[in-house]
């Protein structure tokens, strides 16, 4: 996970970066050509050839005469979204945009990387082994295909071994890339697809220098290698990360077989790429998208990858997507569309406590995962500096960025160093640098009390802002100010937990308010999953340590979580659509902690809300078997589109299909989640939500419904009783929020339907007016 306020900057590229190709001319750029399939002239044999000679209608000749323009296509899309991208200049762009059969054209964008014990924290698999698990295979499972888009993937690691393994399934139509270091062997019944995507990316940047970077879907960065372990790695005993998180290491549906795309490069991640690698997956025959990347939020019709997602929803993909590291700022999320599942962050049930021994008698505990040749002796104390002007407020000088210490005034010390703009473990190797011995990680009001364990290079502890600023007032009033570090390991049953991660980006959802995002939280906070061989712990050049395990933290690690969950789903229930898989992650998640109380936001040590968490904690036992499902099919998301007045050719960018006005309004969409938002400055006092369940539990079954009381409206459910007779009907009820008194918040709430032994849980939003 990079710093938060680094991140926030980042993520937002995607609206309108623009770059330029320097194999063309300064004036080329690439764009993602969207063609409407259906409108291809008998004339031309195959759809290729139209796109191309739409595009080479609008090719502007050299001032000389000279046509020196290569073949302007760099890839086509035919499976879950239908064009082509290609390097124009501006106006030839804007002369295409008028052509007839062109649907939209999207300016090349950035995406940024949203970045073992989590299975028995999940149930996945119970501490007494002689229970059993979810895991239990049956040959009547089906076999299922994750797609993972990404940096590329380690083959060697343990955690791709394919012993035991069947053969690959013969639907399969992917294919095992080679290039620099990577060769059809590293392929296997685990590995059963590479590939990588690089058009756009040299398109903007320039060719990949083949000496430093690995042109093959060998991972040298370790993100990609992490995620894909995350879902679906093979059990691997004993992994640890320098003795850390000691235990068997697996992903959450290690019957699963693995296709890594490998989308993002030293320089970033493109869209025309990635597009390139959802449109590819889904040729392939995958059944989940695990996509831990995100760029801004932009207008549905606008946003390349949320189209893509639409079309692999249309085929029976579930897409998967990180909600990004934008938080705890409110309105931080990316990936919202409803068609994908966005995934926010959450703590887990272990840490890695260590404490830092003040001179004045004090114990503070924080975090760290350091084990290395430099040591800190527990009995003696070191000198403590602080390079900030006040306790509360970190400046410039406190950021311990690089050049930016004085060896006279560090060395053999232990130096205070404000979290922000420069990596966590970067700051460390600056102090190391300039001789300090140790570090005190401090966090700022941007991160509040929450802690997240690094590989330092040199002794260090992160602590808490309210512990930091203590520290720092001890250090600037102490003319001796002295202490120690010690590393006390691992520590699991931490309570409380989970704990919405700060980082974790939040809702609301701008673009459709009536849509509730994030979906649901999962574990992304210290994650230990398999790494490459290529870098070390900290991901610093100067790293020269080696692991076969990393932790890391970010929503890049709770997104496969869920990717790997909804793998097993689709493996015990084959004939669930994307929709019922998503709704039973949802209605199934909890919202209390392991101590039975709300789930906190470790931003503010407060109670979190739907914004923060959506529907909950995901539970995939539960989710196994939801009694109930809200269903959803891709006319029903095309008519949620015809309620975001949208133009018909923007609605022509998703599908051929054509609008039916089934829905009154966004807020009838059968989401498994329900938020209700009374206009601004309205007489408007009533609304009503309508909603369909489809009974995958008993035939015959009873639920009847409880409902959350809230101070600002009044509730009302019919009917409040739902009677099945048989599998797979379909029952609707309407819920009516009349208004009471009109709240200046949100109010949040939940709608439960039980029969006993089922408990399918909606997350309720009320607002009056913009709900921030």
């Amino acid at each position: 996970m990079a710093e938060k306020s680094v991140i926030k900057w980042l993520v937002l590229v995607l609206t309108s970066c623009v770059f330029f190709s320097i194999s063309l001319s300064a004036k080329t750029q690439t764009y993602i050509i969207q063609m409407d399939k259906s409108a291809k002239p008998e004339s031309f044999s195959n759809h290729l050839d139209w796109y191309s000679s739409k595009v080479n209608s609008v090719l502007i000749k050299p001032e000389n005469g000279a046509d020196h323009n290569p073949d302007r296509i760099i890839y086509s899309y035919q499976t879950a979204f239908h064009g082509v991208a290609a390097q124009l200049s501006k106006q030839e762009a804007e002369l295409l945009q008028q052509q007839d059969g062109v649907l939209a054209i999207f300016p090349e964008t950035k995406y940024e990387l949203h970045t073992t014990r989590s299975p028995m924290f999940l149930g996945l698999e119970p501490s007494d082994s002689t229970t059993g698990n979810v895991w239990s295979q049956r040959v009547s499972d089906h076999d299922v295909i994750v797609g993972v888009l990404d940096t590329g993937v380690w083959p060697e690691s343990q955690s791709f071994n394919d012993t035991g393994m069947s053969p690959v399934p013969r639907r399969w139509r992917g294919a095992c890339e080679t290039g620099r270091g990577f060769t059809k062997r590293n392929c296997n019944r685990k590995i059963v697809g590479a590939r990588i995507f690089y058009r756009g990316y040299e398109s903007a940047t320039g060719k990949i220098n083949e000496q430093t970077e690995y042109k093959s879907p060998r991972d040298q960065d370790g993100h990609g290698t992490h995620t894909a372990a995350t879902v679906a790695g093979s059990p691997v005993r004993g992994a640890n990360l320098l003795g850390y998180a000691y235990g068997t290491a697996r992903g959450m549906a290690p019957a699963a077989r693995i296709a890594a795309y490998k989308v993002c490069w030293v320089g970033g991640c493109f869209s025309s790429d990635i597009m390139a690698a959802v449109d590819r997956a889904v040729a392939d025959g995958v059944d989940v998208l695990s996509i831990s990347l995100g760029g801004g939020v932009s207008s549905y019709y606008r946003d390349s990858l949320s189209i893509a997602a639409f079309g692999a929803m249309e085929l029976g993909v579930f897409v998967s997507c990180s909600a990004g590291n934008g938080g705890p700022d409110p309105v931080s999320l990316t990936n919202v569309s409803p068609w994908i599942t966005t995934v926010g962050a959450s703590t887990m049930d272990r840490d890695f406590p260590a404490t830092v021994k003040l001179g004045n008698g004090r114990t503070i505990t924080g975090v760290s995962l350091y084990r290395g040749r430099m040591k800190l002796d527990t009995k003696k104390l070191y000198p403590v500096v602080y390079a900030g002007g006040n306790a509360t407020s970190p400046d410039p000088s406190s950021l311990c960025l690089e050049g930016t210490l004085d060896p006279s005034k560090v060395k053999g010390k232990i130096v205070i160093c404000d979290r922000g703009i420069s990596p966590r473990v970067q700051k460390g190797e600056a102090v190391k640098n300039a001789g300090g011995v140790g570090m005190i990680l401090a966090n700022t009001a941007a991160n509040g009390e929450e802690l997240v364990a690094d590989c330092h290079l040199i002794p260090a502890v992160a602590v808490g802002e309210n512990e930091a600023k203590a520290i720092k007032h001890y250090a600037l009033t102490s003319p001796r100010a002295t202490a120690t570090l010690a590393f006390l390991g691992t520590r699991v049953g931490v309570r409380p937990s989970p704990i919405v991660a700060a980082f974790s980006s939040r809702g609301p959802n701008l673009l459709t308010l009536e849509i509730l995002k994030p979906d649901l939280v999962a574990p992304g906070v210290n994650i230990l999953a398999a790494w490459t061989g290529e870098l070390g712990p900290s991901s610093l050049a100067t790293d020269h340590r080696r692991v076969k395990f990393n932790i890391l933290s970010g929503t890049s690690m709770s997104c496969p979580h869920v990717s790997g969950i909804a793998a097993l789903l689709k493996s015990k229930h084959p004939e669930w659509s994307p929709a019922a898989i998503k709704s039973a992650l949802m209605t199934t998640a909890y919202v209390h902690d392991n101590t039975h109380k709300p789930l906190e936001d470790a931003s503010n040590a407060e109670i979190g809300t739907p914004f923060d968490h959506g529907a909950g904690h995901i539970n995939p036992r539960k989710a196994l078997d939801p009694g109930l499902v809200y269903d959803i099919q891709p006319q029903d998301y095309l008519e949620f589109l015809c309620t975001q007045r949208l133009t018909p050719m923007q609605l022509k960018v998703f599908s051929n299909r054509t609008c039916r006005h089934t829905l009154a309004k966004a807020g009838d969409l059968n989401y498994p989640a329900i938020s209700v938002m009374f206009p601004e400055k309205t007489n408007v006092s009533v609304l009503t939500v309508h909603r369909t369940v489809t009974n995958v539990g008993p035939s015959v079954s009873s639920y009847h419904v409880i409902v959350s009381p809230f101070k600002g409206a009044y509730v009302k459910v019919e009917p409040l009783i739902l009677n099945f007779t048989k599998a797979n009907q379909k029952l609707s009820y309407k819920v009516t929020f009349t208004t009471k008194t009109r709240q200046t918040v949100p109010e949040f709430g939940g709608l439960v339907w039980k029969d006993g032994v089922h408990r399918v849980r909606s997350p309720i939003v009320v607002a009056w007016g913009m709900p921030i």
